[in-house]
């Protein structure tokens, strides 16, 4: 599991991540807003109240609203998912 150490949000429900590993970047998670639990970040002020979990490491929000954060460093450095199978021919 990648462990994420610095959450930032930025405009238009965009979070910029660090990763334990040094990796860095930014997601755009704009899609997901107005889905079910996600419906909450059309707030930008409850966007803006994102933190990193101490104990799990991933982004939280109010609510228990979280993410996970192989997915996220997927998004980020373009690594592949844990578990996924890589093909080559």
């Amino acid at each position: 599991m990648t462990r994420i150490v610095k959450a930032k949000a930025l405009d238009n429900c965009r979070l910029h991540l660090e990763f334990e590993d040094g990796v860095e970047g930014t997601v755009d998670l704009s899609e997901m807003v107005d889905r079910g639990v996600f419906s909450a970040w059309s707030d930008p002020d409850f966007f803006a109240r994102v933190t990193v979990d101490p104990e799990t490491r991933t982004v939280t929000w109010p609510g228990g609203i979280d993410l996970c954060p192989d997915q996220l460093y997927h998004d980020v450095a373009g690594a592949p998912l844990p578990g996924s199978q890589v093909r080559t021919s």
